[in-house]
């Protein structure tokens, strides 16, 4: 069985953000038409998607480092920006998106609160791994020479 390690990030965020919209169990927030990333962006998202596609990103890195804060996650987000002619500074992601995302993905019963930060629960767990399961036997179907596990 194949884990989300074993597969590429952005084939399996891309799965997993078409599999959340299908399941209906998140909801894109009024407010995320016309919101921005972060600070560190000049304009708002240009795909239609992108709130499942980050909760399926917050999935994923919850899945690989947890237990994350919020705080770590926002750093991780977060961009370089340029300020007039000095040099490119770190800025952090915006909160609000990172901490709603990781509520709807708890209601959903995909991530758990620990003492420490989120961490993966169970039905994430089976979700994830099943899903990187079908996406690696789709491409040792089409490339038979990158199969890892005999």
């Amino acid at each position: 069985m194949a884990k989300a390690y074993d597969i590429p990030a952005d084939v399996l965020i891309t799965h997993l953000a078409e599999n959340l919209k299908k399941d209906k169990k998140i909801e894109v927030p009024q407010w995320s038409q016309f919101v921005k990333t972060g600070c560190h962006v000049e304009k708002i998202p240009q795909n239609k998607d992108w709130w499942y596609m980050r909760c399926a990103s917050l999935l994923r890195k919850v899945y690989i480092n947890g237990p994350i804060g919020i705080s770590n996650l926002r750093s991780e987000y977060g961009g370089k920006k340029q300020i007039g002619y000095n040099v490119a500074h770190h800025k952090r992601a915006g909160g609000a998106i990172v901490r709603r995302a990781l509520q709807q993905l708890e209601t959903a019963g995909y991530i758990a609160k620990k003492n420490k930060g989120r961490t993966i629960s169970d039905e994430g767990m089976k979700k994830v791994d099943r899903l990187a399961t079908e996406i690696y036997k789709e491409i040792v179907n089409s490339r038979p020479e990158i199969a890892r596990y005999g």
